[in-house]
């Protein structure tokens, strides 16, 4: 009879002894994720690392926020990972062994296109304003700087501004600026390329944010060039 009492007693310390510790190990593990909501030195340095790579465009201020999340969702994308949004172990090593060349900034670049796209095309409609650079009222530059701003990209107010700062491109992607000598000489107007020949722009002729062709005989004849910022 005591033996039997003292095995069971023995077992139910074993069991709580393997129960608490698996509680312990998993809470352990669990900390050293870093994910939405975490701030400090370690979402610093993840932050600098993702803008070194050319996946985040926002504030190096140590706080894991929807931004940092959509980074590394982007990261874990293109290097092909489970898209969580959760830096753990895999992701950490993909960034520890990540190389340039390994992974296309081209299909980064054009996700990050598409995003500025989707962002603007949220404007549709709201009314053109001289001098306006918000969405209560938009003139064709404060519109682009407004979209970009947005998505955590700085970029000059005006347009000629913003066609002497971009990187000049020939093959158009959507999400670059598109330039347009109109109401003076030189760059005076500027649209936002979305694809299939098209652009969105606060045009003063239609009174609102609207999207164009490319082809337009008026805009195609005054038609400048291409700045890339992505």
């Amino acid at each position: 009879m005591e033996k039997r009492r003292a095995y069971f007693l023995m077992t139910c310390f074993l069991f709580s002894f393997l129960f608490f510790t698996s509680i312990q190990v998993s809470a352990q593990a669990d900390s050293s994720l870093l994910k939405e909501g975490a701030t400090g030195n370690e979402v610093y340095i993840l932050q600098n690392k993702l803008k070194q790579y050319g996946y985040y465009q926002g504030p190096l201020d140590g706080s894991f926020g929807g931004g940092t999340r959509e980074a590394v969702v982007e990261f874990q994308m293109e290097c092909g990972l489970d898209a969580d949004g959760v830096v753990g172990p895999s992701t950490l090593q993909a960034m520890r062994d990540y190389k340039a060349s390994e992974v296309s900034r081209g299909s980064s670049n054009r996700y990050r296109g598409q995003q500025i796209v989707s962002m603007a095309k949220q404007f549709w409609g709201v009314p053109y304003v001289w001098a306006g650079r918000s969405p209560s009222g938009f003139d064709c530059s404060g519109f682009t700087s407004y979209v970009y701003s947005q998505m955590g990209i700085s970029i000059p107010r005006m347009a000629d501004d913003q066609f002497y700062a971009g990187m000049r491109v020939n093959d158009l992607q959507p999400g670059d600026l598109v330039f347009f000598t109109t109401y003076e000489p030189g760059p005076s107007h500027v649209g936002i390329y979305v694809g299939s020949g098209q652009f969105i722009h606060a045009s003063s002729g239609v009174g609102q944010v609207t999207v164009t062709s490319l082809s337009n005989e008026y805009y195609s004849s005054r038609y400048l060039g291409a700045r890339r910022f992505i």
